[in-house]
């Protein structure tokens, strides 16, 4: 089946379906030697599994996630990451009268129209049993956010049925805030009023549907690929494909159609500080001679030209009521004749507390994706494999550090390949380097290059070439200690 990969360089392939013996996800593009185990991944498949609590289907999986491949001794290998999770409570005979009819709301009848048959035992490949490994590979992309960047992404229900949560700075959402109630609404006065009318949507045999939002925080502006693959336009995608999405928005969404321009418009101002928290991360791509800039407004929800503004993105889903409902409605069998269905099986009156890890994972994913991909663009010179007789060199000039660790009063960057110089601005080479993983020390400015390949741990530094600046020279040493180059700054 066509449609189970995405993303370009963070890319996720899953295969499953709910009854079947489980899923399964394989992860690309994951650097190496990043800290990796089942118990990273444990925390938001528990926060998405059946069974948690009174307001959710009674089916009892315990999701417990088998890495297969991709990690040794702790850490990513670089190769392909295989997750499993194992189907365990699936009743296959709940659905035996939906063999030969269709239930309203769901893909029985467009998978027949497309596949002539289908797995109609709880909806085969088009169930949300499926988003499982999809949670699994968003916990990895959340842990490679949160080193790389101290990006933060929290979910969490704002609206169900007609009852809105107040919820004045998104931005502010802490995770214990979303998790202090089973509904899963920092805004617990409100989340009791949830509770309730979803309990009674239950006992009327009903459902109901609502509003969750998602706020990435820390997102580095400059992140997103015009025009195709704008950052709003793969963030779109990605929550459209979760089950049960009717609608998404960003920003203001919406409500920019009772506005005008003048109100519309989020004003640039200069900022105090970075608008990252990573330290050696600059501000603004403009380097430190440039002041920090922000907006006074977040009406374009992080993103402007599909491309991330620096500000936290913002995005809202509207997820539709469950349509597995244990009380007659019309509908018709596989040959078309008129006919009633009662859905058995144990199903969510409201899909919004398990949606949110969910939504979460879908957005870490796309970010991981796009930072991968900003990172390729940035550093083509720097990444590509060469094959230059002597060491690459970077030289630093008039280098200083200040007292956090930043690189002050550079007048450039030299990036030396064979007899080829390249002059960057300081702070934009600085920020390629981080984002490479070649730049790992900024205070003590080593940078370790082979001529076929770069190194990104000094343990695999180590065992070629050693550089060390030392009284305000640039040494370059092979590993028996004999001299390479030496530069005078």
């Amino acid at each position: 089946m066509a449609g189970n990969s995405f993303g370009q360089l963070f890319r996720v392939t899953t295969a499953g379906e709910s009854h079947g013996p489980g899923n399964v996800c394989i992860i690309d593009g994951v650097p190496a030697g990043l800290e990796l185990s089942e118990a990273d991944l444990t925390p938001d498949l528990a926060r998405r599994r059946p069974g948690q609590s009174k307001i959710t289907t009674q089916r009892d999986e315990a999701d417990h996630p088998q890495i297969l491949s991709g990690v040794f001794e702790g850490k990513t290998t670089g190769t392909s990451i295989a997750i499993l999770i194992e189907n365990q409570d699936q009743r296959s005979r709940d659905y035996g009268d939906i063999q030969h009819k269709y239930r309203p709301g769901h893909a029985d009848y467009t998978f027949d129209a497309k596949y002539g048959r289908r797995d109609y035992r709880g909806g085969g490949r088009s169930s949300a049993r499926e988003t499982t490994v999809r949670v699994a590979a968003g916990a990895v992309a959340k842990k490679l956010l949160a080193q790389a960047h101290n990006i933060h992404i929290v979910g969490f229900v704002t609206q169900v049925g007609d009852i809105h949560a107040n919820i004045p700075a998104p931005e502010s959402v802490t995770l214990e805030q979303v998790e202090s109630n089973i509904v899963r609404c920092p805004d617990n006065d409100t989340a009791k009023k949830m509770i309730e009318l979803i309990e009674r949507m239950r006992s009327e045999r009903d459902s109901i549907g609502g509003i969750a939002q998602i706020v990435a925080t820390n997102v580095p502006p400059g992140w997103g690929e015009p025009v195709f693959d704008k950052l709003k336009a793969d963030l779109g995608k990605a929550m459209f494909s979760l089950p049960a999405v009717l609608g998404v928005e960003y920003g203001i969404g919406f409500g920019c159609a009772n506005l005008r321009g003048t109100e519309n418009n989020d004003a640039f101002i200069p900022a105090p500080g970075n608008i990252t928290t990573k330290p050696g991360h600059a501000a603004t791509p403009l380097g430190p001679d440039a002041p920090p800039i922000t907006t006074a407004t977040n009406r374009h929800g992080g993103m402007l030209g599909g491309i991330s503004s620096g500000q936290p993105i913002v995005l809202r889903c509207a997820v539709k009521p469950t349509s597995s409902l244990p009380q007659d409605q019309q509908t018709v069998t596989t040959q078309g004749e008129p006919t009633t269905i009662s859905t058995k099986g144990r199903h969510d009156p409201c899909l919004l507390p398990r949606f949110i890890p969910m939504a979460e994972a879908m957005t870490a994913i796309v970010l991981a994706d796009h930072m991968l991909r900003q990172r390729a663009i940035l550093s083509p010179t720097l990444t590509r494999k060469c094959s230059y007789s002597t060491p690459h060199i970077i030289k630093s000039v008039k280098n200083r550090v200040d007292a956090q660790g930043n690189l002050v009063g550079l007048d450039a960057f030299q990036v030396i390949q064979g007899s080829t110089a390249l002059g960057h601005p300081n702070r934009v080479v600085q920020n390629k380097l981080t984002d490479a993983g070649i730049l790992r020390n900024v205070r003590d400015n080593v940078f370790v290059f082979d001529r076929d390949y770069i190194f990104n741990s000094p343990s695999e530094a180590a065992s070629t070439i050693l550089g060390r600046q030392a009284n305000g020279w640039i040494e370059w040493k092979s590993q028996e200690g004999a001299e390479l180059e030496k530069y005078r700054k």
